[in-house]
């Protein structure tokens, strides 16, 4: 009899702590996409500023400046730091880099010309 006990007690403190254990796998991994998603926007946004940046620097009227140059620079480095989380941001972001600065760039261009 003691041991049905003390296996009822084993078993009843098992699916307890399961229990237990599902639930804070399941708010870590929420919290893990959420992290995830938002990389994944921190580095379309900086895709595009980096575009924007760099065309900025091609136009006769900025092309040399220092200023701009060294903003590229610094853009660029933290563009390759966000890359270096990739395989978290893409569990919920699908990239197309090049198809995504375009379609960037001609929205920015649109919204400039109607200003």
């Amino acid at each position: 009899m003691t041991w049905t006990i003390i296996f009822g007690t084993l078993g009843a403190l098992s699916v307890i702590l399961n229990g237990v254990l599902i639930w804070y796998t399941s708010k870590i991994l929420s919290k893990l996409l959420y992290t995830a998603d938002n990389l994944g926007d921190l580095y379309v946004v900086f895709a595009g500023f980096k575009t924007f940046v760099s065309s900025l620097y091609q136009m006769d009227m900025f092309h040399g400046e220092p200023v701009i140059q060294e903003l590229i620079t610094r853009i660029k480095n933290c563009k390759e730091e966000i890359e270096r989380f990739e395989d978290i941001y893409e569990l919920t972001t699908l990239i197309d880099e090049e198809e995504l600065i375009d379609d960037e760039y001609e929205e920015d261009t649109k919204t400039q010309e109607e200003n």
